[in-house]
């Protein structure tokens, strides 16, 4: 089943890429004819622990990480013959940290016969910079943008697709969670972008803070978040090896556990990255409120809406979503 679901994404998807000048369309095998795609192991195979090209950089002033599987450079992919100008690019829901997406990422990679790139971007600070970066260029700057609130993490979105993503390359956008809010104020203050599709994962775009879980959340994100980064702190200082034996022991109950998940938890265990994932939290509950009917209309045929098509997928890493989105797409 989850070999024809798949096959069913890839058609779609490519047949959508195909429908610009730049991408040639994808033409699906014979029924019952394996395609590399279509003959690989589950995504938790070996195959699936091929590292992912994974960088850090400077963006609007905040150190962000980027993860990609494909081409690298777009800018220097472009200028090559008959390279196909289209990037399907994830954005992630709060705490924004690119690792968490790494088996869906590859499964779309493979699905694709590693044909198009697929990217994700962090959000501004919910990373832990490399030993010869810091976490913002300028501070007094990054204060005076908020760049790790709501509005700033949009705009460091924008910032990432103008200096990363040449202007005519068409988008596949990937949204989970407040991800999902972000591409829509991308395509609302940019609606040049060559967007093919927007694909909603559990999208959280209204009224945040009157969810059930919103009104646990919202005093603690806007009132109580200082109380946590005290233990945070002390955690941080432990040794890698321990921290991450007290992850594995955490998650040991986890049904289906994807394994490279665990790094990026322990990335986790970092108070700035956590005092800027509460802080944008807590702007979420302020900020999201009135569904913003005007852009979904405008946009409608490109959106797509992945909610709860199985009753366990709510509790579930969105890593694992990669065998519905056909039934939904």
């Amino acid at each position: 089943m989850r070999v024809r679901q798949l096959a069913v994404l890839k058609t779609r998807i490519l047949n959508l890429c195909g429908s610009s000048k730049d991408a040639k369309p994808f033409i699906v095998s014979a029924p019952g004819r394996a395609e590399p795609a279509e003959a690989m192991d589950s995504p938790w195979s070996e195959s699936c622990k091929e590292d992912a090209t994974v960088e850090h950089v400077y963006c609007r002033g905040a150190v962000t990480e980027l993860l990609k599987y494909g081409n690298r450079d777009l800018h220097a992919a472009a200028k090559t013959p008959n390279t196909p100008k289209v990037l399907i690019l994830v954005i992630p829901g709060n705490p924004g940290v690119v690792g968490f997406y790494k088996t869906f990422m590859w499964t779309l990679y493979q699905a694709f016969n590693r044909r198009y790139p697929v990217w994700s971007v962090s959000h501004a600070g919910h990373c832990t910079p490399p030993d010869t970066m810091d976490l913002v260029e300028d501070a007094a700057a990054m204060e005076a943008k908020d760049v790790f609130g709501l509005n700033g993490q949009i705009e460091h979105k924008l910032g990432f697709l103008s200096e990363h993503v040449p202007r005519d390359t068409h988008l596949v956008l990937v949204g989970h969670s407040i991800g999902c809010y972000i591409i829509l104020e991308i395509m609302k203050r940019d609606p040049e972008l060559k967007v093919l599709k927007s694909v909603m994962l559990f999208p959280t775009i209204e009224r945040m803070a009157c969810s059930p879980q919103g009104h646990v959340m919202t005093p603690v994100l806007c009132r109580l978040r200082y109380a946590f980064y005290l233990p945070i702190f002390l955690l941080s200082l432990l040794p890698e090896r321990l921290k991450a034996g007290m992850v594995q022991l955490a998650l040991r109950n986890v049904y289906s556990l994807d394994p490279t998940n665990i790094p990026a938890v322990i990335s986790l265990i970092n108070v700035d990255c956590v005092a800027n994932a509460m802080y944008m939290g807590s702007q979420e509950m302020r900020l999201v409120q009135e569904r913003d009917n005007s852009t979904i209309q405008e946009h409608l045929p490109k959106f797509e809406k992945i909610l709860s098509v199985h009753p366990d997928l709510h509790h579930m890493n969105p890593v694992h979503l990669f065998k519905w989105i056909p039934v939904c797409i």
